[in-house]
């Protein structure tokens, strides 16, 4: 049993194959931290990590029990208002006001597996991995609330999954004003916190800070998980790096406002707190009512980041992706959008759609401006019919000349959002979130439809799936192009408006799951503006994201690169796009975009009918060799090698390697060049040491271990350029490296 319980100590002891969380049941009936880390054995009792002692002038539990100081204690799940001062994991509020509750433990249930939550994306274990759950019961007496903490691990994946589910029992209406996912108390604050922010355009850039007394957070408030911040965190000790040292990781099944945050007390132990963000959220509990919190994934390793990421990856994609395309390699593509934007008709589409055939690409995506009478971004939004003019022979007989090319088809959409300018706001007005007599803010001149109704669902579910049965679609890539302002649903009661914000994110599930589930073998792609919803609440019902709007491949290699850290590789979307960049300006080669784009779901973004002969052979011997090296490059174990975010990020590379370690391509990336440098060496990672290997097919062979350690030479860049018109910036080199056989 992965999950030990000692009865008479009411103990809890969640071993995975390499780490040990435990934690008890105290005097005082509530449940204490006793230990998260490295694997230790299971004893009945842990008195040295439990020890106690009396502290001047803090409140004690009881007076016949003075070393018992909620101040001091590493709870499990604490409130406020009892002598903890923290930050607490939650609040309530009864009708006469009191925010006091004594949640006292109560019966615990142990099973094998993981079921789903209900209404929610959640961890599961269809494939009988070993998973066992643990739900603690406690109940407030006075209150007649009932709490259920739920533990979930994977062993061996090194994964625990921890939410809370509150159940009103008692006979009064409460509210709840807070509900973290999971606390984690430790026992000091030698911890780097380790955050992944940004914007639109350059999202999930690694920023790192030693904790401090105080609070440290990222939160968002936008509705969405953000460009911002990110769900994922890390809390790392100063001297761990990619490679070694230890490492917790959190993140947030969520898509919804959420915070994240470490508090340092005056002790110097910290706590950790993950879950949807307080501010602007409330919940009634009506009796009989509950609530459910989302999941909070926990990992640790003490073999650094590089780890990891790797066994969060795996876990996610065997136990909270769809597993329909979770392991199934990813078609590569060519998208429409910045070859054409709006402007196009069925005659060029066709065009772009037969010369993508020639180059080897397997699907064709048609973006934004086929609905209503979409030609800008002023109307249409909501209008999920056929843009006529556009289509005169009708949008399913060219969606059969897509198919009949041998390509898959996709489509754009952005479900959540209306234009003033659309039949949908002619018929239904009150279904656009605004407050009250204030003025709607406009964002890229659209709007966003309230997904706390039933109806709003309905109708978007009716009108995707016409389009998707008159096309016979195979992908859709779902859009939210902006945030929610002046938040508010005209169906909901004052007492119910600060639900709103989780609300909105529950319909947004329910419209995700009916079409999952009417249509499992459609892909989807989501995406917010580029990265502003890339959280694992959207990779459960899609499987990949669009992971910035910024294509520019510099750009690119700091975003990847950070957002590697929390997510695998197959779940980011990553094209090669013309140049000069649309977002940056800059020039970039088309090898070295494509040498960044290998690294995820791979395709185009460019009119590739106006590339030369000689450019199209480019383009068509990427997408064979990606093809080809398709398997590694997106499920590959990634390591990261040479971080752009620290050393003055003058250069990055990165390494993807198959299971079996019988082939490898790493990647390094010089932005700028620099005059007489000496001799450089790549020292790539995850190879066997006793194998054999050639590097791009040369002749010479090198252990693994003399490619790990002694690394591979790395010639000048400026002898690629010297005598031709080429930089030597924005450079790239890849080194595919196969064992001898």
């Amino acid at each position: 049993m992965a999950i030990r319980i000692e009865d008479q100590n009411l103990l809890f002891h969640l071993q995975t194959d390499h780490t040990s969380y435990i934690f008890h049941v105290m005097e005082n009936g509530e449940l204490g931290q006793v230990y998260y880390g490295k694997r230790v054995h299971a004893k009945p009792s842990y008195d040295n990590l439990t020890t106690k002692e009396w502290h001047n002038a803090a409140a004690v539990w009881r007076q016949d029990h003075k070393d018992v100081q909620p101040q001091v204690l590493k709870q499990e799940y604490a409130s406020l208002g009892k002598g903890d001062f923290r930050y607490p994991a939650y609040q309530v509020t009864q009708e006469n006001g009191s925010r006091i509750t004594e949640f006292k433990y109560e019966s615990y249930k142990l099973v094998d597996g993981k079921q789903r939550l209900a209404g929610l994306p959640s961890s599961f274990d269809d494939n009988d991995d070993d998973a066992q759950t643990l739900t603690i019961a406690l109940r407030d007496k006075l209150l007649g609330l009932v709490l259920h903490l739920n533990y979930t691990i994977f062993p061996h994946q090194d994964v625990i999954i921890r939410s809370a589910e509150f159940q009103n029992q008692g006979d009064e209406k409460l509210t709840l004003n807070a509900a973290a996912s999971a606390q984690l108390d430790l026992p000091d604050s030698d911890y780097d916190f380790i955050q992944f922010s940004g914007a639109w355009a350059r999202e999930r850039h690694m920023i790192r800070t030693h904790l401090r007394s105080g609070v440290q957070s990222i939160s968002s408030l936008r509705g969405t998980s953000s460009h911002q911040q990110n769900p994922f965190v890390m809390l790392a000790r100063p001297n761990t790096d990619d490679a070694n040292g230890s490492v917790f990781g959190f993140n947030l099944v969520y898509s919804g406002n959420f915070a994240d945050q470490v508090q340092v007390d005056q002790y110097d132990a910290s706590r950790m707190l993950v879950g949807i963000n307080p501010e602007e959220f409330a919940w009634n509990l009506k009796p009989g009512e509950k609530f459910q919190t989302p999941e909070a994934v926990l990992s640790y390793t003490d073999q650094g980041m590089n780890q990891l990421s790797q066994q969060m990856g795996t876990f996610y994609q065997d136990h909270l992706v769809n597993q329909k395309f979770a392991h199934v390699e990813r078609p590569t593509l060519i998208n429409n959008w910045e070859a054409t934007f709006m402007d196009f008709d069925e005659d060029k589409l066709l065009s772009f759609a037969t010369t993508a055939k020639k180059l080897g690409l397997e699907m064709f995506v048609l973006d934004d401006g086929w609905f209503g009478h979409r030609n800008n971004d002023d109307s249409s939004l909501g209008d999920w019919f056929v843009n006529e003019p556009k289509f005169p022979s009708g949008f399913d007989t060219f969606a059969n000349k897509i198919h009949e090319l041998g390509l898959k088809f996709g489509l754009w959409f952005e479900p959540e959002m209306i234009s003033i300018d659309s039949e949908l706001y002619k018929a239904h007005p009150d279904w656009l979130i605004n407050a009250p007599g204030r003025h709607a803010s406009p964002e890229r001149q659209q709007f966003v439809l309230d997904m706390t109704r039933p109806e709003v669902v309905d109708y978007l579910f009716d009108a995707m799936s016409k389009i998707i049965d008159l096309t016979k679609l195979d992908y859709i890539k779902w859009d939210m192009n902006r945030n929610i302002t002046e938040t508010y649903s005209s169906q909901l009661s004052a007492a119910d408006q600060l639900e709103m914000p989780h609300r909105y994110i529950l319909g947004v599930y329910q419209l995700y799951d009916r079409l999952v589930k009417a249509y499992p073998n459609v892909l989807f792609e989501s995406c917010s503006s580029g990265g502003g919803r890339f959280d694992l609440g959207m990779m459960y019902y899609a499987p990949q994201a669009w992971t910035s709007d910024d294509t520019d491949a510099v750009e690119r290699m700091l975003i990847q690169f950070g957002t590697s850290y929390g997510y695998p590789q197959a779940m980011m979307g990553a094209h090669v796009s013309a140049v000069p960049n649309d977002q940056v300006g800059r020039i970039t080669s088309l090898k070295t975009r494509a040498n960044v784009a290998y690294f995820g779901d791979f395709g185009y973004e460019l009119d590739i009918t106006k590339m030369s002969a000689e450019e199209q052979q480019q383009v068509k011997d990427q997408v064979a060799f990606y093809k080809a090296h398709r398997k590694l490059f997106q499920f590959g174990k990634f390591y990261r090698i040479d971080n752009p975010f620290e050393n003055g990020g003058n250069v990055m590379s990165w390494e993807v390697v198959s299971d079996d370690k019988q082939h490898a391509i790493a990647g390094r990336y010089q932005i700028l060049n620099r005059p007489n440098i000496g001799y450089l060496r790549l020292y790539v990672e995850g190879l066997d040491p006793d194998t054999k290997y050639t590097v791009n097919g040369g002749s010479e062979e090198f252990y693994g271990d003399e490619l790990m350690n002694a690394g591979l030479f790395v010639s000048d860049i400026l002898h690629e350029t010297r005598g031709t018109d080429k930089s030597a910036d924005f450079n790239s080199n890849l080194f595919v490296i196969d064992a001898v056989k």
